[in-house]
Formats: structure tokens, C-alpha cells, sequence
């Protein structure tokens, strides 16, 4: 593409976006230029996605203006403003937004996903009749997986790909369609680092031939090493743009939040030498691997850490009976208990976080209150489910958890992903489980509610309860877990306590350069 630097192709002006009588943006200012990349930082909910959203058309202007450079021309004076700005007139502008939600159909092939509404077809015809390039399509598709480094096959179905394989796909598809403003999403919220180096050098490279980038993450530390400037946004106002060397992380996270925030990691007190074990697992088997066994004890959290694909999570979805196990023992106080699915688990009062949140633990076109109340629908029914009670226990858990909801009526996939994330929490909370499995508890979340969970679990332990935390921060795991349990391959190959919790001694463990 190579347009002149500090061109600006986007000029957003005063843009406001209400549903209803609800307001999500409040005059927004934004110049998006050539070659640079432009962050947009806030807490969940302040109203980043809907921006990018109203900034590659998939949502309209509540009022405001959008003016665009056109597409052969390099005058800055020629900005057009837009009277008519929808997804179809964007993608023809080459403005490309890659959204936080996946957008692929399991049943086609990675192929079929990234060519489709613009299938090529063949020269020739049959009775008049012309049919898919596949080759051609295969051809192309490949050469922007091998930008990526993606180990995977253009025939490949989607629906047999990793999360983390289908964001890559989503990345590709868009970059085939020569965006001259790429718009990503949280873009590495279920990527490894790797994979995430690899997406950053490609966004290096992109920005050189004058691709102009708007890039939203919560990690701070993403924005610093790659962004130019950065808009905050606060409860859907602007605080400001910055130049991001003009700022520290903590300048940011204390404009992103309106607050100081205080220690991220609380204190949480070592659990007693004597405190019971909550539970003790043994000869519990995924996948034909070495059986794994560990102890939990009350009032301890306990990190599971690994590389991507060491079977952390398979490891504790067999211990809570959503897959098959050859064989598994489990203690419960003492107590041998039979797992063999997902409601002897929660019988026994066992309670697991997916880590995913929109496939797995909510129905996102159901309501708030159908969604928390599904755990706990005994508490809330004596036959016929009373609706008070069950309202006042949301209420309780919305301000208890500081779920920010406007609208009790819509569905939850109108709320942001920290909203979501702390739903489900208040979700699996409600029946007061007392052995709890986090999985990714944080992904893709802004550090205001990282803080807030993390307070949480620091009061549960208080209360006894006993908790599992399966994270690919490093951070967290360090920063929250008594022990640390290290996983390569299926199996446990490290516990580390003490002092040897340390990133240097857990990638040791988990590249296989030691074993216990």
C-alpha cells in the first residue's frame, strides 16, 4: 500500500452510539493515520468494541461523522465525510475489523471460512454453470496461514481447530483482503506468546507499508511495545490521546480506571500446616498419560501452569466429569466420591469456571437473570421458581460483584467480556461450592476487574474454600498460588512451593528441562 506517513485515512468526529434510551458512547473523537498503530484503551464496558464496531460499520451512528480518504488518493485534503457508513461500504474502503468473537462456521474448511460471500470461481462453465476455484482458494488461503506460521491445512474443517487456530484464521482471513486499516479486537487474548510474536511482527511489517492499525488489548504491556498513541476511554467518554512514550503502564491503568489501583495481588495468608485436605486426587488419567495425583487443601490456592496444549484444562474437565476418564479416585474430606459427570461434581460440591465463557457458560441470548439463576434454580423454587427471590439474589450478586447491567431484560451478550466473565462467576458462586476450579479466569479482561477478582478469590480463601487456578499468565500464577503445579504433555512434572515459584524454574518444568 505505501501511503505516506501521518496521512489520515479516518477522521471520526463527535461519534455518539445510544440503544434505546442507554448511552455507550459520548462524543468521540479519533484520527487514524497511515502507518501507525493507534490504541484504544478501557476498562470492560467503557465502549471500546462499539467504537471499532461504529468505525468498520457494523453499528450505526447514534450522531457524529466519519470521513474517509479515498481510496487512490494520498492529498490529506480530499477526506470525504461519509453520509452513508455500513459494514459493506468500510470492507469497500479496505477498513477491516477483526472481532473479539470468533466468526467462523465449524462446518467449512479454513478455506471455505476465509472466502466466504467472495468465493472465487473457475473460468470455464458447464451449462453455463461455473463452480469454486478450490485451488485457487487453497492457494491463497495458505499463503496467509504461512504469515502466521499456522501449522494448519487450508482443507482443515474449523470445527477441529483450537480457539487460539481459529483466532489465527480469523487474523488471516482478514489480512488476504489487503486492509489499508485493520482493525483488531483483543486479537491476542487466546494466543500463546509465540503465536503472539508472530502477530506482531506482521503488524511491524503491515505498518511499514502505511497500514494504519487500531489495536484494543488489556495488556498494557502490548501497547507500550507496539503502539504509537493511544485514546482511553472511561464509562463511554474520552479521557484523552497520548503519545504511549509519554506514558507508563500505571499512567495508563490509572486513566483507564479513574482510580489508583492498588497492590494487584492481595495478600493472601498461607494456608494452616494443619488445615484439612479438601480434596485429594489420584490415578486420575487423560488421554492414555502417566496418571496424575495432587492435594488441595482448605484456604489454598493452587496454580495449574503449562504451555498451551499441556493439558491443563483436559486435565480438569476429567476431574469435573465433562470428559471420560479411565480411571479416576477422588477424596472429598476424606471421603472417596464417584465423578462421572458434571452434576456429581457439583454435588459434591465442586464448582468449575470454563475458560469458555461464551461457547460453554453462558447462553448469551438469555437474560442476566437466566443465566445466574441456572445453578441455583433449588434455592430459587419450591415447584414453581420464585421470581422475588431469585431477584433479590441477583441484585445482591450485581453490586457484590459490581456487574454493570442497564438493562435486566437484555441479553447477556449485550454486556462487555468482564461483565460476562463476572456473571458467570457470581453464576458458579451462588450455590456456595466450597472446592473451586478457575480456568483462565482473567482472559481477555482489563486490569480494574483482574483486581476485583483477584480480591475475590483472596476472600475466599478466608472462608475456607479450596481453589484451583489454571492460567497462561505467568503473572497470575505466580502472584496468587500457594503451589504451583507444572504440566507438560498430560502429565505433572513439577510442584513447585516457596521460593521456586518463579517463571524461570515453571518454564523449566514445563519445557521438560526438569521432572519431579
Amino acid at each position: 500500500m505505501n501511503k505516506p506517513a501521518n496521512l489520515e485515512l479516518i477522521k471520526a468526529v463527535r461519534l455518539h452510539k445510544s440503544f434505546g434510551p442507554i448511552s455507550v458512547l459520548n462524543g468521540i473523537d479519533l484520527t487514524i493515520k497511515a502507518g501507525e498503530v493507534h490504541a484504544i484503551l478501557g476498562e470492560n464496558g467503557a465502549g471500546k468494541s462499539t467504537l471499532v464496531k461504529l468505525l468498520s460499520g457494523f453499528e450505526h451512528l447514534s450522531s457524529g461523522s466519519i470521513s474517509v480518504q479515498p481510496m487512490n488518493s494520498e492529498d490529506p485534503n480530499d477526506l470525504l465525510k461519509r453520509a452513508v457508513w455500513d459494514q459493506r461500504t468500510a470492507e469497500a474502503q479496505k477498513v477491516i475489523l477483526i472481532h473479539q468473537e470468533l466468526n467462523l462456521i465449524d462446518e467449512l474448511t479454513v478455506a471455505e471460512n476465509m472466502f466466504l460471500g467472495v468465493e472465487r470461481l473457475t473460468q470455464f462453465s458447464l451449462f453455463g454453470l461455473r463452480f469454486l476455484d478450490r485451488a485457487s482458494m487453497d492457494e491463497i488461503a495458505s499463503k496467509y496461514l504461512g504469515v502466521l506460521k499456522i501449522g494448519i491445512s487450508p482443507s482443515d474443517k474449523v470445527g477441529d481447530l483450537s480457539v487460539a487456530e481459529k483466532q489465527l484464521v480469523e487474523i488471516a482471513k482478514a489480512l488476504s483482503k489487503n486492509p489499508r486499516v485493520l482493525i483488531l479486537d483483543e486479537p491476542t487474548a487466546v494466543l500463546t506468546e509465540q503465536e503472539s510474536r508472530v502477530l506482531f511482527a506482521r503488524i511491524e511489517e503491515l505498518k511499514s507499508d502505511g497500514v494504519a492499525i487500531i489495536f484494543i488489548s488489556h495488556k498494557l504491556e502490548e501497547i507500550v511495545a507496539l503502539a504509537d498513541c493511544v485514546t482511553i476511554i472511561r464509562d463511554g467518554d474520552q479521557v484523552g490521546c497520548f503519545n504511549v512514550s509519554e506514558l507508563s503502564k500505571d499512567d495508563m491503568a490509572k486513566l483507564m480506571v479513574g482510580r489508583e489501583l492498588s497492590k494487584l495481588f492481595p495478600s493472601i495468608p498461607e494456608p494452616l500446616s494443619k488445615a484439612e485436605f479438601a480434596m485429594s486426587v489420584s490415578s486420575l488419567e487423560i488421554d492414555g498419560k502417566d496418571p496424575v495425583s495432587f492435594a488441595l487443601k482448605r484456604g489454598e490456592i493452587l496454580g495449574f501452569a503449562g504451555l498451551v496444549g499441556s493439558g491443563r484444562s483436559a486435565l480438569m474437565e476429567t476431574l469435573v466429569g465433562l470428559r471420560k476418564a479411565k480411571r479416576r479416585v477422588v477424596f472429598i474430606n476424606g471421603s472417596e466420591v464417584f465423578i462421572s459427570n458434571f452434576a456429581e461434581a457439583r454435588a459434591n460440591d465442586i464448582s468449575y469456571l470454563t475458560k469458555d465463557r461464551k461457547g460453554r457458560g453462558l447462553f448469551l441470548e438469555k437474560t442476566v437473570a437466566f443465566n445466574f439463576s441456572l445453578f441455583a434454580l433449588k434455592q430459587f423454587s419450591h415447584w414453581l421458581l420464585d421470581s422475588a427471590t431469585e431477584l433479590k439474589a441477583l441484585v445482591k450478586a450485581l453490586n457484590l460483584f459490581d456487574i454493570r447491567v442497564k438493562d435486566l431484560k437484555a441479553g447477556v451478550n449485550k454486556l462487555s467480556g468482564g461483565n460476562q466473565q463476572k456473571l458467570l462467576i457470581a453464576k458458579m458462586l451462588e450455590t456456595a461450592p466450597q472446592i473451586i476450579i478457575f480456568d483462565e479466569p482473567t482472559r481477555g479482561i482489563d486490569i480494574g476487574t483482574k483486581s476485583q477478582i483477584y480480591r475475590l478469590l483472596a476472600e475466599l480463601t478466608q472462608k475456607g474454600c479450596a481453589i484451583i487456578i489454571v492460567s497462561s499468565d505467568m503473572n497470575e500464577v505466580i502472584g496468587l498460588s500457594h503451589r504451583v503445579a507444572v504440566m507438560r504433555d498430560g502429565q505433572l512434572t513439577g510442584m513447585l512451593e516457596g521460593k521456586d515459584i518463579n517463571d524461570v524454574e515453571i518454564m523449566r518444568y514445563a519445557v521438560g528441562l526438569k521432572k519431579q
